[in-house]
């Protein structure tokens, strides 16, 4: 019986072919590795919409294990062949079943902030497959606010043992000062383009009303995109549609995108959550990726 069956990968491809070269993102550097400059996130997948609980719950209910592994396999027939996500235990156990089944996508994980000996876990990712080991952001700025930044860079010092590329998560440029001016050692970044991690009373007096819930400030994306643009170090740009918020039309997801565009260094990529549940979205997103990313020709 086994041995009859198709694999995912294989007989997704078979149906619909592999995208041809002009169509797919470019490719990029990532220490050894060639990535995607489209990168899929993984928040979907794990039902964080930054929206509402009911679209999480939408979310949560829709991904399968199925339909994960079937986003993943329509992602690399399109060319994007990086997924960026948690590296909790669900979704390690995901990306082993769709392995198992001929998927061959390259892993970027962030550390799962909930479990108790990080080291460990940290070893255990690397184990996995990953290319890539990041701080969880949310976690490296709770510590940032706190006044104590060594368990975060312990912590990297914890990935840099396991030979795989290092990374720093944060929604905060200053954050991004203190790390360079302290000169650690690191090798890429994901960058938030809008400061999530905000208290209620500072988002509140940023936008001069109550906030309730996440604050998605539109000032905060240059604000970011210039701490991008002048460190020398790779950047994985994440929540340029502001988790949705810039996606009322194909004309808004690529202005949302030139912006990215306009700060990117050439080794820099983007980070996109995809939930294909009412429309497509992969391919899409990589047509306006090469729009947005490609200098227009005089």
């Amino acid at each position: 019986m086994w041995t009859r069956r198709k694999t995912l990968a294989a007989g997704l491809t078979a149906s619909f072919g592999a995208a041809a070269e002009s169509e797919a993102p470019p490719l990029v550097a990532f220490g050894p590795h060639r990535i995607s400059r489209l990168i899929v996130g993984g928040n979907p997948v794990s039902g964080n919409s930054h929206v509402s609980a009911d679209l999480s719950r939408e979310m949560t209910d829709y991904f399968t294990a199925a339909n994960v592994k079937k986003l993943l396999a329509v992602c690399e027939r399109a060319g994007i062949n990086t997924w960026q996500s948690r590296g909790d235990r669900h979704i390690v156990r995901l990306l082993h079943e769709y392995r198992l089944e001929g998927g061959r996508i390259q892993w970027i994980a962030q550390t799962a902030s909930e479990l108790s000996d990080i080291p460990r876990h940290i070893r255990e990712l690397a184990g996995r497959g990953a290319i890539g080991i990041y701080h969880h952001g949310s976690m490296t700025d709770k510590y940032w606010a706190e006044g104590r930044m060594d368990p975060v860079r312990e912590s990297l010092k914890a990935i840099r043992q396991t030979g795989v590329r290092v990374g720093l998560g944060t929604h905060i440029p200053e954050v991004i000062d203190y790390v360079e001016s302290g000169g650690w050692d690191i090798d890429f970044y994901m960058t938030c383009v809008y400061n999530l991690s905000r208290s209620p009373a500072e988002a509140s007096r940023v936008a001069g009303r109550t906030v309730e819930g996440e604050l998605f400030w539109p000032a905060d994306r240059e604000r970011m995109l210039a701490r991008v643009r002048k460190t020398a170090k790779q950047c994985l740009i994440f929540k340029v549609y502001g988790a949705s918020r810039h996606c009322g039309s194909a004309d808004e997801r690529c202005k949302a995108l030139q912006l990215a565009a306009r700060f990117a260094k050439p080794q820099d990529c983007v980070v996109i959550g995809m939930y294909p549940k009412h429309s497509e979205q992969v391919q899409e997103n990589c047509r306006l990726l090469r729009e947005a990313f490609t200098p227009a020709q005089s």
